[in-house]
């Protein structure tokens, strides 16, 4: 077990909630750009992102696209980074599931419109601490990326993610300390939590470390309990969602 005495002596980290003004915006896919054989990124622009607000590296927006029957049908996705003054905002599809939006980006093409909404709001991390743990499958690695590239010099950031394979494996580049590891099971098995805890138990958690964990719901319970009931982390210092469950389309799990 880490020695985690240190975290009753440290001053417990915040999270603050903020809300935005919830608007649907109309744009157009400016780039397309294959980061890796199962994740696509798209560009995104248009003067509707002129007062886009987005303050959480795991924030949500909705994506809308027509469905099959005529109707709308919506998916959550994080901004994996924006420019107001460009103009410009990407998001990476994992493209581990044959759903409507995921379709979509599969077929888009520059100068194809799509309309989004939100982000409704951001969870704000706060505190004095300077070590991050973010672990998570491939549909956490835009939020993953974004907090990794967004963290200022001065700080250390670990990150373990599982894929499907090496050429899964993303690049990332931060003014922070960086420390990356890499798990790897089939997709068939995206809620089997082994292939993860077994590098996550690999790694040792340094006192004053916050842990954010995403990734299908089993595997999120899995690798939280690990921490809380076999390391004995508090809650304060954990921040936990399943961003989607096996089986169950458009559907998340939220953890206190």
């Amino acid at each position: 077990m880490d020695n985690l005495l240190s975290y009753s002596d440290l001053p417990a980290p915040r999270i603050e909630r903020v809300r935005h003004e919830l608007r649907r915006r109309s744009l157009v896919v400016s780039g397309i750009e294959r980061v890796t054989p199962g994740m696509l990124r798209i560009t995104l622009s248009g003067e509707d992102l002129a007062d886009f607000v987005s303050l959480g590296a795991d924030d949500h927006i909705k994506v809308f696209v027509p469905g099959a029957d005529g109707t709308e049908e919506r998916r959550d996705y994080t901004p994996r980074r924006y420019d107001n003054d460009a103009r410009l905002l990407a998001l990476d599809f994992a493209l581990h599931e044959a759903g409507p939006v995921t379709a979509w980006a599969m077929n888009a093409r520059v100068g194809d419109r799509l309309e989004i909404g939100g982000p409704r709001g951001s969870a704000v991390v706060s505190g004095d601490f300077r070590r991050w743990l973010l672990i998570g499958d491939e549909t956490a690695l835009p939020a993953i990326g974004r907090r990794i590239e967004e963290m200022p010099a001065g700080h250390a950031v670990t990150s373990i993610a599982v894929v499907t394979g090496p050429d899964e494996r993303q690049v990332f580049r931060s003014e922070a300390v960086l420390t990356c590891h890499w798990a790897y099971r089939p997709l068939d098995r995206a809620n089997d939590p082994s292939a993860l805890l077994s590098v996550v138990r690999s790694v040792a958690l340094e006192p004053g470390t916050f842990v954010w964990i995403a990734a299908e719901a089993a595997v999120t319970r899995a690798i939280r309990s690990h921490f809380v009931e076999e390391r004995g982390l508090p809650l304060s210092w954990i921040k936990a969602s399943g961003y989607w469950v096996k089986g169950k389309a458009d559907s998340t799990e939220k953890f206190e």
